[in-house]
């Protein structure tokens, strides 16, 4: 086993669009644990769109990183040292690792993974911080009820494809919004939505009003931008906007956009902006029922896997930019050793 360790780090704070040079790549000793700690190594990284904002140095619900620091983010591993009766060797477990090859964890931190309810990966996909942010900003906060209209933006993404997969059993409809023709059929064919809008394709505009005739009455926004505009102007009185994210603006100025606020004024929506992080409470309830709509074929899934630690950087570009289908996650390392 190597006694190495393999890191990602930030560079230097990125210049609008990310570049390989925004990244840099450090080996230093494999840690060891302290008292509390297990050592875990790391199988599976998650690359998710809230890193994108935290390496800018602006005020945020998070520290900023700075030139030098590890890149964050969550991770599923294998404990390979630990004299923890919860988190014994060999144990699968996630939590923050960051982009590294092996992380020194602290027992409290970490969520012992159980590979009976399917592939380890799935612990930071589908039943993980997707699954119950996803979970959580529809049913508490979008509210679902029986033939609302529910609009998803990232409808093919992580936590989109899922959110619009629970609001059809919910018995809404549901109409989601991709990137590209492929992406679209996947969404309708294979995940059951309603409809997908292919936001490259001419005439969104038109096409959105014709597919939403009954206007729109739970908003989940993943992009922001000129899409989220769109959806606003569709409101319905007492809509709901579950604001998750806004991919579409990371890295971007803070420019003023053409957002219709006014909108939420005269349909007297609720906006609501969320940080699944702070609802840990609501991630058990969220596993037990995705798990179980997994297991009965109500939810489907898909994952896009790269290969490497060192595939990391061009992985994260590429999914800002929606070159990924379903999870992007990096194969740091064997499942097994």
């Amino acid at each position: 086993m190597t006694t190495r360790n393999l890191q990602v780090r930030m560079a230097r704070h990125p210049q609008g669009e990310l570049v390989e040079g925004d990244f840099e790549f450090t080996e230093s000793e494999k840690p060891s644990r302290a008292a509390g700690q297990v050592l875990v190594r790391n199988v599976y990284l998650s690359l998710d769109p809230y890193m994108r904002p935290m390496m800018d140095p602006v005020r945020s619900y998070v520290p900023h990183l700075n030139p030098g620091d590890l890149m964050p983010g969550f991770g599923v591993g294998q404990v390979v040292d630990s004299d923890s009766d919860e988190f014994p060797i060999g144990a699968y477990v996630t939590g923050r690792f960051g982009w590294q090859q092996y992380a020194a964890a602290a027992v409290q931190a970490l969520r012992r993974v159980d590979p009976a309810l399917g592939p380890i990966s799935t612990a930071v996909g589908v039943l993980g911080m997707p699954g119950a942010t996803a979970h959580y900003g529809l049913m508490q906060i979008g509210r679902p009820k029986s033939g609302d209209t529910v609009v998803v933006s990232a409808a093919s993404g992580a936590v989109g494809s899922l959110v619009g997969q629970i609001a059809k059993l919910n018995g809404c409809r549901v109409v989601g919004i991709a990137g590209g023709p492929d992406k679209c059929r996947y969404v309708v064919d294979e995940l059951g939505f309603d409809a997908c809008l292919d936001y490259r394709a001419p005439g969104l505009e038109r096409r959105f009003a014709e597919a939403t005739p009954d206007f729109v009455d739970v908003s989940f926004e993943n992009v922001g931008g000129p899409i989220m505009d769109m959806v606003m102007a569709r409101l319905n009185a007492h809509a709901r906007v579950v604001l998750c994210g806004a991919i579409s603006q990371y890295g971007k100025s803070s420019a003023a956009s053409g957002f219709p606020v006014f909108e939420l004024v005269r349909q007297r929506a609720t906006l609501t902006g969320f940080i699944i992080s702070e609802h840990m409470e609501h991630w058990p309830s969220a596993f037990a029922d995705i798990s179980r709509w997994i297991a009965e074929g109500k939810v489907k899934y898909r994952e896009s896997i790269a290969d490497g630690l060192h595939a990391a950087p061009a992985a994260f570009m590429g999914m800002l930019t929606g070159r990924n289908f379903g999870k992007q996650l990096v194969r740091v390392g064997a499942e097994s050793c």
